[in-house]
């Protein structure tokens, strides 16, 4: 059965000359896993805009005025990393419309992948860290309020704390967030979620990868998910130059097929985001996120 990946043109718009954001990765991740994986294991989805009765599942009314009207202050634009266009609301709904239908692809095949998301810095009143919406927050609650899930498990391997995932969910039991990151990274006060694992700057393949084997499976079998959302950060990958960590493309490529096939054993439905990932090389950047996709498709 061809695997569910999740795209729109418009998940790269453009910004100003110098800005450190890698917003071409998106398109350039596309025309990767286009070229590699053929159009006989892909069926490519396009998302529609979420609709604004999603977002506020998760965020403040006062907040979402703000960022669709375009009246989001200078110093809150300064906090979020982008200065406030239409194209990039239109971007932003675009994306986490691509994790909601990630999410409904994901309960119907088993497992599906956006080439965007992961925005896990956005709390519900505030955006931060080039996190404007929470999609995985947002696709979580709306899982749940249409009643195709109770239980929902967050796995967030990004290099950085979801630390606005942890807070937007603090009093909801039912979303259980698992976050391992750098704990000398971004944010400098973490939001503690449920289950939070801080590693040693310079973690490496063979540490990185026992730690995660060594909490996962004993997770995933105590929450008992009917959905995974998995943001698959590759600025733990050594060249980053946001990560602190020390991961190869082998360690990318283990931890990922290491999540997949644990969830898949357990008959888990995954919906896969792809995080965040800050090399400057557009080129190298890209194939460092198709690793997941790669894996998904190769199970």
């Amino acid at each position: 059965m061809p695997l569910p990946l999740i795209h729109h043109p418009r998940y790269t718009i453009e910004l100003p000359d110098g800005h450190p954001f890698p917003m071409a990765k998106f398109q350039a991740l596309r025309d990767r896993l286009e070229t590699e994986l053929g159009d006989t294991t892909i069926d490519w989805l396009q998302p529609e805009i979420a609709p604004r009765g999603a977002l506020a599942r998760v965020h403040t009314p006062a907040y979402l005025d703000a960022f669709l009207s375009g009246q989001t202050s200078k110093a809150a634009q300064r906090r979020s990393g982008f200065q406030w266009s239409e194209a990039l609301v239109e971007r932003v709904r675009l994306e986490t419309g691509g994790t909601l239908l990630t999410v409904e692809a994901a309960l119907s095949d088993g497992l599906a992948l956006n080439t965007a998301g992961g925005t896990h810095h956005a709390h519900a009143g505030f955006a931060s860290g080039y996190c404007l919406i929470n999609d995985i927050a947002v696709a979580a609650a709306h899982a749940r309020a249409m009643g195709w899930v109770q239980r929902v498990l967050i796995i967030d391997l990004d290099v950085h704390q979801g630390d606005g995932t942890a807070a937007i969910f603090a009093d909801t039991p039912e979303v259980v967030t698992f976050s391992m990151h750098a704990g000398s990274n971004f944010p400098a006060r973490k939001t503690p979620g449920d289950h939070d694992i801080e590693l040693a700057r310079g973690t490496g393949d063979d540490a990185y990868l026992a730690t995660l084997r060594d909490a996962l499976a004993t997770l995933i079998d105590a929450v008992r998910p009917d959905l995974v959302v998995y943001d698959a950060g590759v600025d733990v990958h050594q060249a980053d130059r946001l990560g602190h960590l020390e991961l190869t493309d082998a360690g990318l490529e283990a931890r990922d097929r290491h999540v997949l096939q644990v969830c898949r054993e357990r008959a888990a439905p995954v919906a896969a985001v792809i995080g965040g990932g800050y090399d400057r090389d557009i080129t190298a950047l890209a194939d460092r996120h198709a690793i997941l996709h790669r894996t998904a498709a190769s199970l």
